[in-house]
């Protein structure tokens, strides 16, 4: 799919790296990641929006009822916010970023099922 068949409005999506939750790139800014930004800091930060969210994502899921859904458990994702989440997403957090949530007890998986770990 070439970029000039997407539409405009959707060009501008991008997936948190910790949680895969896809939001604008306004949104994130505007409000954070409803599920990471008490670790991520996104709210009202550009660059660590630029940081810790991908524009190159696969996927979509919209996941609606998190306690009832295999696929939000096959995902990982089945206790976060009701939302559209990526099904991988290309990137890596800041190994800073990565430290920190070690050191919260926070484990880190690289949503990208591309990366061989």
């Amino acid at each position: 799919m070439s970029v000039e068949t997407v539409p405009k409005d959707l060009r501008n999506l991008r997936a948190c790296l910790l949680c895969s939750l896809v939001k604008t790139f306004d949104q994130f800014e505007m409000d954070g990641c409803d599920n990471c930004d008490a670790h991520l800091h996104m709210k009202n930060n550009t660059d660590a929006v630029y940081e810790c969210t991908s524009s190159n994502f696969d996927g979509m899921v919209a996941m609606m009822g998190p306690e009832d859904s295999w696929v939000a458990k096959w995902q990982r994702i089945e206790r976060f916010a009701k939302g559209c989440y990526a099904l991988s997403v290309t990137g890596r957090l800041p190994p800073g970023i990565v430290r920190s949530l070690k050191n919260r007890g926070i484990p880190y998986r690289p949503r990208d099922v591309s990366l061989k770990l």
